[in-house]
């Protein structure tokens, strides 16, 4: 079941993991205002997606900066007041820089953070719900596919119609309301920490990720293989695309059209040996500035995928 409607309250955060020698290990937070301990999560402020939340919500409550791995699905519950909640989940691997550099501080809302090993996790606790995010992760954990690498292929922002552009189709600029979801969607991606940004060589494709390349600092590759020009041409390139990005196993974002995105998403399952399945399929129908990320095992690339998700604007 999917909650939806104002009474809902969306809450987003992740399940913070490192791997020592001893094995992995799991940060739980001890909550002093309400004496019990948990997962790091939060309530989604206005005009934030859940991605974003959860990358700002570890950084609050435990000092932590992290990019998110795969999603852990989403607990539900009715609060106390009669409202209902959604808290969606990642993974989050913490590297030994991040915990070097974290600034948490005891506060009254944390009163500590710990290290423990899944199984300790498991028992500190407090609710069920949490237990539950948890043991989806030690079934990742078991099946090796915790460290993941993701594909991020986001569709352009909503452009001037061909109908009403007297230039050639590549130079369609974007909207105004494209801009405002463009910057909108900008911090959602880089929740993911993307090391790569390839964007199709038309002109509403680059202004589409150009918020993502202002927030992460890294430039922008432009790649005539994944435009509508080439394809419509019957020239992309989209199967050498896909399978550069696998070999690289960097995570990545690729800005595309509507017509090329089912494309690179059925390339992505064929070479991950990933079944096409309708909602792989549905992952490739998307809104503009809409959002899908592929997460591929680190350990083995050409396994099948190890989650689909797709997001969007915080505003549609």
């Amino acid at each position: 079941m999917t909650l939806t409607g104002p009474a809902v309250v969306q809450a987003a955060g992740a399940v913070c993991w490192r791997e020592t020698p001893s094995g992995i290990e799991l940060l739980v937070i001890h909550r002093g205002d309400r004496a019990d301990v948990s997962i790091p999560k939060g309530k989604v402020d206005p005009g934030e997606t859940p991605p974003q939340t959860a990358v700002r919500e570890i950084a609050e409550e435990t000092g932590l900066a992290i990019a998110l791995g795969a999603p852990l699905g989403s607990t539900e519950y009715t609060m106390p007041g009669g409202r209902e909640k959604i808290v969606h989940y990642w993974s989050a691997e913490v590297s030994d820089e991040a915990i070097a550099g974290s600034t948490f501080v005891p506060n009254k809302e944390v009163a500590a953070v710990e290290w423990l090993s899944v199984k300790a996790a498991r028992a500190a606790l407090s609710y069920e719900l949490d237990r539950d995010v948890l043991d989806r992760f030690s079934a990742r954990a078991k099946a090796r596919t915790i460290r993941t690498f993701p594909i991020i292929v986001l569709r352009h922002g909503r452009a001037v119609p061909p109908a009403s552009w007297d230039g050639p189709d590549s130079t369609r600029p974007l909207l105004h309301r494209g801009l405002e979801q463009s910057r909108n969607v900008a911090p959602a991606i880089a929740a993911w920490a993307p090391e790569k940004l390839i964007s199709s060589t038309a002109a509403r494709c680059l202004a589409t990720i150009e918020p993502v390349a202002a927030l992460t600092g890294l430039p922008i590759k432009q790649s005539t293989g994944i435009s509508q020009d080439a394809w419509e041409d019957g020239a992309a390139r989209v199967h050498k695309a896909v399978r550069k990005r696998l070999a690289a196993g960097v995570s990545v974002v690729l800005c595309s059209h509507g017509p090329v995105i089912p494309e690179i998403i059925a390339e992505t399952a064929a070479l991950t040996n990933t079944p096409l399945d309708a909602p792989l399929r549905r992952a490739g129908m998307l809104s503009t500035s809409e959002f899908t990320v592929m997460h591929v095992s680190s350990e083995h690339p050409d396994a099948p995928l190890v989650a689909v998700e797709t997001h969007g604007p915080a505003f549609l």
